[in-house]
């Protein structure tokens, strides 16, 4: 077997890519850069929990390219998805080290947060890691927390937490970014279209992926043409009796037809519950409602207020 590049490395599920992580990352690639060696994220798929405690495992920030689309712009030279089995889970912490992280991506340095674990049972923490990296010649670097506005240090539990309660700004602060939601644009019922509100209806994710409690948000919406506010309808339509969850988004100041391509919906602020009306001139005047909210919220986010 071709031995590996040598590689600055770091390891971990890095669910939702947030401030904590980008920390990380940020001093991976620049220690890489400096000793001209490659860097390296090694990751799994899927989250560990599925395979060790699926029972306790967590509704994800980020679920498939939506993950890839977040660490992009970090500027890595490898992003290497392992897949996450009861093998993988079985070994020892220097059996991870030795079988995975040297073997496969040659590290000669790690790159971990200040509360990282690897290995069955997550045994390999930062005080095993680094006896290992005496015993075979890699250099380990711990680093620390990032704290939130509340103090605390971010992490994936904390801002998931967060969006199931509904707290975006909380959310948003631990990300680094608003919390958003990635998928397909679908043909629909194109009820919004004949009320006057169009809509772009989005593949709803699968249960893997964390959605805020349903309801009726302010968010502006990446596509292929462009960034536009608008807002969103997450949950069912009960004014027409259909309780599906679906994800309808109508844009501000915008036209085009985006069926079939991918677009990025990010949530700024929750404007009220999803309700039933008496009739469509009901359902009329209230989105004429939100409307104005919504552009007041995010006319208030862009100015930081």
């Amino acid at each position: 077997m071709r031995a590996a590049a040598r590689s600055v490395v770091t390891v971990g599920t890095f669910d939702g890519v947030h401030r904590g992580h980008r920390l990380v990352l940020d001093r991976l690639v620049a220690a890489a850069k400096a000793r001209g060696l490659r860097s390296v994220l090694v990751t799994f798929n899927p989250h560990p929990l599925v395979i060790v405690n699926p029972v306790a495992a967590p509704a994800l920030l980020t679920v498939g390219q939506e993950k890839h689309d977040v660490l992009t712009p970090r500027a890595l030279d490898e992003i290497g998805v392992v897949p996450f089995t009861r093998e993988l889970a079985a070994l020892e912490a220097d059996q991870f080290v030795d079988q995975i992280l040297i073997q496969q991506y040659g590290m000669c340095e790690l790159f971990i947060g200040h509360d990282h674990g690897l290995g069955r049972g997550r045994s390999g923490d930062a005080a095993t890691l680094e006896r290992l990296g005496r015993d075979r010649g890699f250099r380990v670097h711990v680093v620390p927390a990032v704290d939130g506005r509340d103090g605390r240090p971010v992490s994936s539990t904390a801002i998931r937490r967060a969006v199931a309660g509904g707290d975006l700004a909380r959310a948003a602060d631990g990300l680094g970014r608003p919390y958003s939601v990635s998928g397909t644009v679908e043909h629909g019922a194109a009820r919004g279209a004949a009320l006057g509100f169009r809509t772009l209806n989005v593949e709803t994710p699968g249960p893997a992926k964390l959605l805020p409690p349903d309801g009726v948000y302010a968010v502006r919406v990446a596509t292929p043409s462009g960034t536009f506010a608008g807002m969103l309808n997450l949950g069912g339509r009960p004014t027409f009796g259909d309780e599906r969850q679906m994800i309808e988004a109508h844009l501000f100041d915008a036209s085009g037809d985006w069926y079939g391509q991918r677009i990025r919906v990010d949530f700024f602020a929750r404007i009220r519950d999803v309700k039933k009306f008496n009739g469509p001139d009901a359902l009329v005047a209230q989105l004429r409602a939100d409307e104005l909210a919504a552009r007041l919220l995010l006319d208030r986010a862009r100015a930081g207020g």
